[in-house]
């Protein structure tokens, strides 16, 4: 058996998995008002009823800066007490089990691809679309990490005048059209002009986002996830269109894209960094 923990900026998520099955599963919110030395009992206390003989091993993904070989934690969203964290040191000091730690969006594309829709795609992209952009790279069926965990940083390169994040995350809503997704989202169902055309431009952005991931990776499919693609309706369309200033367009023709469909992809992933 295997921990699979997805620690989120609102929530803990832990799931227990049994030959890639979760059987076990337990929530609580996340430290983020706490001091260093208060979170990390708090975060132990939330892991320790899920530990048993049986678990082999914990991964945990985490939303940050990730040094993966040593464990370390950098300037983790959310909660602020954690500038520098030795995630993997002090939780194999008090389970006695190896730890394995990685950026959260890592955790989704691998979980993506080893559980849910990028299966049998050996180079895909996971992409999560929600308060940021975050994104995951495998090749060859590995999880592909960079030195930094960095590689799919793709959320934090320039665009127009700003980052794709600026315009493919929730930031786009309230700063250029003074809502916010789930708003806009409400008003496109029921069929708001202005909702759907706000849709329509955000899928514009998007797409000039998966032109970029194709021209870097030329992956076999993209798997979206995160708050945003409940709305992937309205702004498909606008996505689509904008691939017509694609430079080689055989290269679209054969790309898969899907929208994620398990809500716990994450603990999956987490679980898959377990060796």
């Amino acid at each position: 058996m295997k921990l699979g923990i997805d620690l989120g900026g609102t929530n803990i998520r832990v799931g227990k998995l049994d030959k890639g099955k979760i059987i076990q599963k337990v929530s609580a919110p996340s430290p983020s008002k706490m001091d260093l030395d208060e979170s990390i009992t708090y975060l132990k206390s939330v892991i320790a009823p899920m530990v048993s003989s049986e678990v082999v091993g914990i991964g945990i993904g985490v939303p940050s800066v990730v040094d993966v070989k040593e464990g370390i934690v950098y300037h983790v969203t959310n909660i602020p007490s954690w500038e520098e964290v030795h995630l993997k040191r002090i939780l194999e000091e008090a389970f006695r089990i190896p730890v394995y730690v990685n950026n959260d969006a890592n955790c989704f594309a691998i979980g993506e691809n080893r559980y849910g829709e990028g299966r049998g795609f050996p180079n895909m992209i996971g992409v999560t679309l929600g308060t940021g952009v975050g994104a995951g790279v495998v090749l060859d069926g590995q999880l592909y990490n960079g030195s930094n965990t960095g590689a799919g940083e793709i959320g934090s390169m320039r665009y127009l005048d700003h980052v794709y994040e600026h315009y493919c995350g929730s930031e786009f809503f309230t700063t250029y059209h003074h809502t916010t997704g789930k708003d806009a989202a409400e008003r496109a169902r029921n069929n708001d002009p202005e909702a759907l055309n706000i849709w329509e431009e955000y899928g514009n952005h998007l797409g000039e986002l998966v032109q970029l991931i194709v021209y870097a990776y030329d992956p076999g499919a993209i798997v979206f996830g995160g708050g945003l693609t409940n709305a992937y309706p309205f702004f498909e369309r606008g996505m689509r269109e904008s691939f017509k200033t694609f430079f080689f367009p055989k290269s679209l023709e054969t790309l898969t894209i899907k929208i994620s469909s398990n809500p716990d992809i994450a603990i999956l992933g987490a679980a898959a960094l377990v060796q």
